[in-house]
């Protein structure tokens, strides 16, 4: 997630800072088989196996079929611009229908442009250390757009935390080292928009520590791409449990309403920003990708 020491006026959310992530730490958690969930295709099928699977006697876990099992995702940059701003690290995980870790890829990449003091100052990654210990961000590109359409191959969605920030800025730098981009997933949850639409009037910062907070979310170690990217995948289960009317949809319903949603988002704090601050400002109504 983004980082600065400047206050942001061109962001509709507040953003989180960048965070510091391990090196090149693939695990594959050794656990016993959740019980079976249908699942949706990429394209975005419906979810209406649920009441088959509980007529055959198999016990689902709670919540929306969408929720019982997640890929997570976060990226850690030297900046807030995503047209500019370079990845320094990265996480894709998968998670169960508790919230436990089933497997967890994490990368770090030497960005080819110097690091910011502000951004090391908070993910702990210096220049130096992204030269010394990162991979060519060529490679750790090509393997992060390659976790994720792997997890939307196999009918997951993929939880980010202010996904229009963490998606272009991926699609950004796939495109400048002529790597075939992501593209617009189809299957994208993102816990900040969801918030927002359905606790419209809570007072309060909306960050993920925030939000973790309250929904009660253990993040022990905030500023770490992987323990972010699956706090954030466990907020968006607790938001699937406890906004279970509204949130009992396909895959595809689900995605569909959070363009909308963030799309009205945007477009009032536009017209906020408008009023208040700058005439001319613009905010980017386009979800998840701008």
């Amino acid at each position: 997630m983004p980082t600065s020491t400047q206050p942001l006026t061109v962001t509709l959310f507040d953003l989180e800072p960048a965070e510091i992530l391990p090196h090149g730490r693939h695990v594959l958690v050794d656990r016993p088989e959740a019980p079976s969930v249908p699942l949706v295709s990429r394209a975005g099928a419906s979810t209406a196996g649920s009441d088959r699977a509980a007529s055959a006697g198999t016990m689902l876990p709670p919540g929306p079929a969408w929720s019982h099992r997640l890929a997570v995702f976060d990226l850690e940059t030297t900046g807030i611009d995503v047209e500019t701003s370079r990845i320094v690290t990265a996480n894709v995980s998968i998670i169960d229908h508790d919230g436990v870790c089933l497997s967890r890829l994490d990368w770090m990449a030497d960005p080819g442009i110097p690091i910011p003091a502000q951004a090391s100052a908070v993910h702990g990654v210096s220049t130096e250390r992204a030269v010394a210990e990162g991979r060519p961000a060529a490679e750790v590109i090509t393997e992060v757009v390659s976790a994720l359409a792997n997890a939307l191959d196999e009918g997951l969605s993929i939880v980010i935390y202010n996904a229009p920030y963490d998606l272009t800025l991926l699609d950004r730098e796939a495109k400048r080292y002529g790597i075939q981009p992501l593209g617009e997933p189809a299957a994208v949850v993102d816990p900040l928009v969801i918030d927002k639409a359905l606790d419209r009037y809570r007072k309060g910062k909306r960050t993920l520590e925030a939000a973790a907070l309250f929904y009660g979310v253990e993040l022990l170690d905030a500023h770490d791409a992987g323990a972010d990217a699956i706090a954030a995948g466990r907020v968006a289960q607790a938001l699937a449990l406890r906004y279970g009317v509204e949130l009992d949809v396909t895959q595809a319903e689900l995605h569909r309403s959070q363009a909308r949603w963030f799309s009205e988002q945007a477009t009032s704090f536009q017209d906020y920003m408008r009023r208040t601050k700058d005439p001319t400002f613009t905010a980017r109504t386009a979800w998840p990708l701008g």
